[in-house]
C-alpha cells in the first residue's frame, strides 16, 4: 500500500508499492458498512461483567455502557487499556468471553451481519488505484446500488466533507488530513446509524487535527449519526463529546463517565471557555484516580493562556 507523509499542506509524498485487485476485495473486509436504521432509544448495551472467564490476558471486564441513539461519546484511557478492544466488542470484530452487547436492539453479532455499522480506522486504508469518488463508491458498488446511486451518493458525501473538488484525485495526491475526510466519507456513503471511529485523527498533526474535530462535529451535526470516538487526547474528547467515558489501566474498566455540557453548536472560541477548562481538568483527574494537581482552575488572576497550557497540556 502506498505510504503518505503529510507535510501540513494538500500534497503527499507516495512510496509506490505493486498491489493487486486482491487486496482490495481483502482490506474491503476490515471496513464494515451499515444500513439505514430506525432510531430507537439505546444505540448501544454494553454488559460485560467481571467473571473468572476472564482471565489476566483479558483487557477489559466489568463493563456496564448504554449510549442513546445521537449521542456523540469518546472513550479514553492509557494505553492497552482496551478502548479499541472495547470499540470493537461493539463492532463484533472480537467476540467477548463472557456478557451481552446489543447494538440498536440487536445482538452486536446479528448487527454485523445486517451490516450495521460503519468503522473509521486511524490508517484512512484507501486504494491507490480508485480516484476519491471511487474510493467513496466502493461500499455502494458492494451492496449492488446503481452506478447512478453510486455516483449520486459519493458526490453528496464529497460535499459534506468539502471534497468534492478533488473526486477525480487519487489518495495519493491529498494530504493526510484529506485522506481521513474520505474514508468517513466512504463510512457515510450509506447513511449509518451508528460509527465507530478508532483514533482517526491520531497521526495528524496538532493544527490540523483541530480542523479535523471542527469538521467531524459539522458531519455529526448534519447526519444525525451516533458515534463511539476512542483517543489518548483529554482536549479532543472534552471538544467532541456529549460523554467521556474513562476507562482504568488494564484489565480495563469504565472507572468514570462524564457529562460534557457544553454548547452543543462548538467552535474555536469553545476552548477558551472556562466550564471547557473545569471538563478538561475533571477528565485527567478521573484518569489519576485521586492523585489532584496543584491549583484550582478558577482561582482569581490565571492568565487565560497559562490555564489553557495547564488544561491541555498533558492531553495527548
Amino acid at each position: 500500500m502506498s505510504m503518505i507523509t503529510d507535510g501540513g499542506g494538500d500534497e503527499g509524498v507516495m512510496n509506490d508499492i505493486n498491489m493487486t485487485p486482491l487486496i482490495d476485495v481483502m482490506l474491503v473486509l476490515l471496513i464494515i458498512f451499515i444500513v439505514t436504521l430506525p432510531v430507537i432509544n439505546k444505540a448501544v448495551k454494553v454488559d460485560l461483567p467481571k467473571a473468572a472467564a476472564l482471565a489476566a490476558e483479558s483487557k477489559t471486564q466489568d463493563i456496564d455502557l448504554s449510549i442513546t441513539a445521537g449521542e456523540f461519546v469518546s472513550l479514553i484511557g492509557p494505553s492497552g487499556c482496551g478502548k479499541s478492544t472495547l470499540l470493537r466488542l461493539i463492532g463484533d470484530l472480537t467476540s467477548p468471553t463472557s456478557g451481552a452487547i446489543t447494538v440498536n436492539g440487536k445482538p452486536a453479532s446479528r448487527a454485523r451481519q445486517d451490516r450495521d455499522y460503519g468503522m473509521v480506522f486511524q490508517a484512512p486504508i484507501l486504494f491507490d488505484w480508485r480516484t476519491v469518488q471511487g474510493n467513496v463508491e466502493l461500499p455502494l458498488e458492494i451492496s449492488g446500488a446503481s452506478k447512478a446511486q453510486r455516483q449520486q451518493r459519493a458526490m453528496e458525501h464529497l460535499r459534506l466533507v468539502e471534497l468534492s473538488d478533488f473526486a477525480g484525485h487519487y489518495p495519493w495526491q491529498l494530504s493526510g488530513g484529506m485522506q481521513q475526510r474520505v474514508a468517513i466519507a466512504r463510512a457515510l456513503a450509506v447513511d449509518p446509524a451508528l460509527l465507530l471511529m478508532d483514533e482517526p485523527f491520531g497521526a495528524l498533526d496538532e493544527m490540523t487535527r483541530e480542523r479535523m474535530n471542527l469538521e467531524l462535529l459539522k458531519i455529526w451535526e448534519r447526519t444525525e449519526t451516533t458515534i463511539v470516538f476512542v483517543t489518548h487526547s483529554i482536549a479532543e474528547a472534552v471538544f467532541l463529546s456529549t460523554r467521556v467515558v474513562v476507562m482504568s489501566p488494564r484489565p480495563g474498566r469504565i472507572t468514570s463517565i462524564i457529562d460534557i455540557d457544553l454548547p452543543r453548536e462548538r467552535n474555536v472560541e469553545t476552548r477558551e471557555l472556562e466550564q471547557y477548562f473545569h471538563l478538561v481538568t475533571a477528565v485527567r483527574e478521573a484518569l489519576r484516580g485521586d492523585e489532584r494537581s496543584g491549583g484550582s482552575p478558577d482561582e482569581d488572576g490565571d492568565d487565560i493562556a497559562a490555564r489553557r497550557v495547564a488544561a491541555e497540556g498533558l492531553s495527548g
